[in-house]
């Protein structure tokens, strides 16, 4: 991150983050464009960014935006597979990401593009999301022959409904930013080049209020999340590590390279 963009010199520096502090809020913005796929490397740094950020008593939102035109495609499975006798296994990058539901500030995420399987994992760190017509989000792992993950089988209900959530987890179905709207997926909807901007309106708005007042009632809103979320992506990682090794899974993948519908055999 530049110099501009860290004036404390106290906020994690990484080529794939840059932070922006206006008053009493931050924005972590991520730098992979134009899909901002992550990797472990890329969940660790935005887990150490917002606990840099909160500590920082002059912080009381955070806004998580994005650079290109994805908001985050999720982990890229175009990167070569691990060697042979070793196994893809996520629990690393998973426990990462309990970092992120364990801060205690406000988030608000400027989704201006897709939101997709991990990526949607990512959103939904946030408290609230600011979106676009443009925008799609999709949790697309069956798709790809393989569970959900990012705590999407935990937070994915909470916030629309058990039964909403399992149409969009069976599916793989991708919505668009006025549908997330209409389903509580996502909560505003404002022209894609005013997301940003809209994001950091709100972050400010909650920054005006009593910031001991507004974490103490986030606390109580979200009493056993951390914990749940935990609990959820231990489940994940396990099934996951199974579901890599099919061959429906190299189906999935391979089908979604080759923009076509996957053929599944269930072996």
């Amino acid at each position: 991150m530049t110099a501009e963009a860290n004036p404390t010199g106290n906020d994690p520096a990484t080529p794939d983050l840059a932070i922006h502090r206006t008053g009493h809020t931050a924005t972590v913005e991520m730098r992979r464009p134009p899909h901002n796929f992550f990797d472990l490397a890329l969940i660790s740094a935005l887990a150490d960014a917002f606990e840099a950020l909160q500590a920082d008593p002059e912080c009381r939102a955070i806004v998580l935006a994005a650079q290109g035109r994805s908001f985050c495609a999720g982990a890229d499975f175009s990167a070569p597979a691990p060697p042979a006798g070793e196994r893809r296994d996520p629990a690393e990058l998973y426990r990462q990401a309990v970092r992120l539901f364990a801060v205690t500030k406000p988030v608000i995420a400027a989704v201006q593009g897709p939101a997709v399987g991990g990526g949607l994992g990512l959103a939904l760190v946030a408290d609230f999301r600011i979106t676009c017509a443009e925008a799609r989000f999709s949790a697309n792992f069956a798709r790809l022959g393989f569970h959900p993950g990012f705590a999407l089988s935990y937070t994915l209900p909470r916030l629309i409904g058990p039964q909403k959530a399992a149409l969009l987890l069976y599916t793989g179905r991708r919505l668009d930013g006025e549908e997330a709207v209409r389903i509580g997926l996502a909560d505003e909807l404002v022209a894609q080049d005013a997301v940003r901007s809209r994001a950091q309106a709100l972050a400010e708005e909650i920054a005006v209020s009593a910031p001991i007042a507004v974490e103490s009632t986030r606390a109580s809103l979200r009493a056993g999340l951390v914990e749940s979320v935990r609990a959820a992506v231990e489940r994940e990682a396990g099934e996951q590590r199974q579901h890599f090794q099919t061959s429906d899974f190299r189906e999935g993948v391979a089908a979604m390279a080759q923009r076509r519908e996957p053929v599944f055999g269930r072996r």
